[in-house]
């Protein structure tokens, strides 16, 4: 199995090279099928595997502990922790896995077929909700601002003090709600100005672009980050990348998290609440259509293709259907009006 694991993770990261697969879908497709043998024994024999084994392991990964949040704790009565989405993104990975072994001739029959392991079964539970509500949300960019604005008296060298940078990443985040790898690939050419409004222009999925308003607060914190913060940061390394680490390097992916943690830690208890950046995604696509903002331009916003995929980004938010009844749009103000 491990041979098979390999040759196909060569295999995948090739076809990024023909625009095939995005960089980052190689990568998890890679990255999963890697835990698929840990958790059934990279020593076993690929085409020995039974649909019961693809089971077990599927079952394996659901109680996995999500290494990406360190926050993270296993719910009283002994909850998975991986999320829904990511136990359905696993399953998808494994299925292509063994549909690529099928062509090459590693296995003889697909044990996907024979899989009887379902969603439910598996402990793939309602998503859990992701997006922040309004009070984590407020709590989160507040924190975010006060440490953009705070004052230069440093506790750690001039030159890696990341403060505005931080604050800049989770407002981008929350109010954007950019994909992680299109903040990372940010270059600071990509915001401009146009009839005194600064826009992003962020280069999505497909190949698509799209040029997206920046509030005034999240314009401002930008202007000062390129202005002072990325300054004390460049090392010459990499002229373009909005993002530098202390060291001068493009940030990573991976750091993002770690950037969001730590302005977490400045948010008052009573609101705070553990998020990943797909998580803000999420929040800003929930306020936004919360708000009866016009769902197309909530999709502009995103950068997706289609409407319908909007559903995936939305959550519940406690007390919205109250508030939408209580101003109607057909009826207007309807609270305290006597039946």
């Amino acid at each position: 199995m491990a041979e098979c694991v390999d040759r196909y993770g060569e295999m995948v990261r090739a076809k990024t090279s023909t625009g095939a697969l995005a960089p980052a879908s190689a990568e998890i497709y890679a990255r999963d099928v890697v835990t698929f043998a840990a958790l059934a024994g990279a020593e076993r024999v690929l085409d020995d595997l039974t649909g019961e084994d693809v089971d077990e392991v599927l079952l394996r990964f659901a109680r996995k502990p999500d290494e990406r949040r360190r926050a993270r704790r296993v719910e009283s009565g002994g909850a998975p922790l991986q999320s829904a989405a990511s136990q359905a993104r696993f399953r998808r990975s494994v299925s292509a896995f063994f549909r690529h072994a099928v062509v090459a001739g590693w296995v003889q029959l697909n044990p996907m077929d024979a899989v009887t392991v379902r969603p439910k079964q598996r402990g793939g539970l309602r998503a859990e909700r992701r997006a922040l509500t309004v009070e984590q949300a407020e709590g989160l960019l507040g924190a975010a601002r006060d440490l953009a604005e705070e004052p230069a008296a440093a506790r750690r060298r001039r030159d890696q003090r990341t403060e505005l940078r931080d604050g800049l990443i989770v407002l981008l985040l929350a109010a954007v709600g950019p994909r992680v790898s299109e903040l990372t690939a940010a270059n600071a050419e990509d915001f401009f100005v146009n009839g005194g409004t600064r826009y992003w222009r962020i280069f999505g999925k497909g190949g698509r672009t799209r040029d997206v308003p920046l509030p005034r607060p999240v314009a401002e914190v930008l202007d000062a980050y390129l202005a002072d913060g990325r300054t004390l940061l460049d090392r010459g390394r990499e002229p373009k990348a909005l993002l530098l680490s202390w060291r001068g390097r493009r940030l990573a992916r991976g750091d993002v998290q770690g950037v969001i943690d730590r302005v977490l830690e400045r948010v008052e208890p009573v609101r705070r609440r553990s998020v990943t950046p797909h998580g803000l995604r999420h929040t800003t696509a929930t306020h936004l259509l919360a708000a009866a903002t016009d769902m197309d331009a909530v999709r502009r916003v995103l950068g997706h293709a289609d409407l319908s995929t909007l559903g995936r980004y939305r959550d519940e938010l406690p007390g919205e259907l109250e508030a939408a009844m209580r101003v109607h749009p057909l009826l207007g103000p309807v609270e305290g009006r006597r039946g």
